[in-house]
């Protein structure tokens, strides 16, 4: 059995973390950060934008800002091109 996680990454998915500052509803003149991570594809972030508007209607802490970070967990395999071949025997 294949994993979500997996599944998602096969189709294009990345590991997306935001970094979300909000006011406190009980201390306006306080800022707080909340950390979300999700699988989500980028560069649009439809799970993201989810979230935060879930957040926006139905959370009392006004939001500041929020900071993106997304990595492609499964990518081309790197290669460089070799200038000679060394055979040891």
């Amino acid at each position: 059995m294949v994993s979500r996680a997996f599944e998602l990454q096969i189709q294009g998915y990345g590991l997306t973390t935001a970094e979300i500052h909000y006011w406190m509803p009980d201390h306006p003149s306080l800022l707080q950060m909340y950390v979300w991570q999700e699988y989500d594809l980028a560069p649009r972030f439809p799970t993201l934008h989810g979230f935060l508007d879930f957040w926006s209607h139905n959370l009392d802490g006004m939001l500041h800002s929020v900071r993106v970070a997304h990595r492609a967990l499964i990518a081309p395999a790197e290669w460089r091109a070799v200038d000679g071949v060394f055979s040891l025997n």
